[in-house]
């Protein structure tokens, strides 16, 4: 795995975050809230496990611990949780562009789970992990959509190539 390959996975990971939150940005409110039955209730509880998951990955690359998850009630609606999601973005995206070699991306990571589990994995397996984990979830925030009668934008990895990067 090369740094650029993380950098490309990253770009993608929040240029489909971008334009699915276009997509709920419009929605009503009532609706963005609602729960939906689904693993994390609706829409909000979601988009809060796709942001908590990747700010409490981000906190474990940089050597801290996190013991606990957020909770979704603490955004009080959709912008709130935009808000808080950007901080995240801007500070994954720096801590993306430290790493320049395959040694950085091979970093073994101590940390522990939530449930205090203790656990060391090559950080460029946690990386990936961490970009499919959203994909999973922006998934099922397709799904909701769809069964709220909103249309979903695409975000699949190959329209991400269509439209950012020219054939080499």
């Amino acid at each position: 795995m090369h740094s650029s390959d993380i950098h490309t996975l990253y770009a993608y990971n929040y240029w489909a975050n971008k334009r699915q939150l276009e997509v709920v940005a419009a929605i009503p409110q009532d609706q963005y809230l609602k729960n939906m039955d689904s693993s994390h209730g609706g829409i909000h509880g979601t988009l809060f496990h796709i942001m908590g998951a990747e700010e409490i990955w981000l906190r474990r690359w940089k050597g801290e611990n996190p013991a606990t998850f957020g909770k979704a009630e603490n955004y009080h609606g959709f912008y709130d949780l935009k808000r808080h999601w950007d901080q995240i973005e801007r500070e994954m995206m720096d801590f993306c562009h430290t790493l320049q070699t395959e040694d950085d991306l091979k970093r073994v990571v101590h940390y522990k789970d939530l449930k205090g589990n203790e656990h060391q994995q090559p950080l460029w397996q946690l990386m990936q992990h961490l970009a499919n984990h959203s994909t999973y979830h922006r998934g099922q925030v397709v799904a909701m959509l769809r069964q709220a009668g909103i249309k979903p934008v695409g975000t699949d990895l190959i329209t991400f190539y269509r439209q950012t990067q020219s054939i080499q």
